[in-house]
């Protein structure tokens, strides 16, 4: 039987979570005082995570319990649906990215709720112009470009 989707998307996010603070998943199953196989069945979503020890994985990685259903699949999907098989496998390849899994990093450091929502923003407008296009301004410009919330640039 395959994995159901919702474990698959929390087990992904305990991934993201415990590769965001650099814990091996050594370091977490000794927290949790598992072995490493059991660790590694629910960051993929074979095994279930019970409630009390969701819990406990939310206090070690230092988040909320919601965190792990953040962006959960669409829930009246059908089980193993290719929406909700498409959903995991972007979260698995964005995390597993060392791109990705930077950006997750830098962005969870920025406090600023609105500069948060002006960088989404920004990504989003990025994300819808043609590739050859993106760059074309940028090459031209000695400096960052002036993005509104983003003015100041390290």
């Amino acid at each position: 039987m395959a994995p159901n989707p919702t474990d698959q998307h929390v087990g992904s996010r305990v991934r993201m979570r415990r590769k965001m603070l650099a814990m091996s998943q050594q370091k977490l199953s000794a927290a949790l005082g598992l072995n490493l196989h059991q660790v590694q069945k629910y960051e993929s979503g074979a095994n279930r995570i019970m409630a009390s020890r969701l819990q406990q994985i939310s206090h070690i990685l230092q988040v909320p319990v919601t965190f792990f259903f953040e962006g959960a699949p669409n829930a009246s999907a059908p089980h193993g649906s290719n929406e909700s098989k498409l959903w995991i496998a972007q979260i698995d390849d964005f995390v597993s990215d060392p791109d990705g899994l930077r950006l997750i990093e830098a962005f969870m450091r920025i406090d600023d709720a609105d500069l948060r929502r002006r960088i989404v923003m920004l990504v989003q407008e990025i994300a819808r112009t043609p590739p050859e296009h993106r760059l074309r301004g940028l090459k031209r410009q000695k400096k960052a470009p002036d993005v509104p919330g983003l003015s100041r640039w390290p």
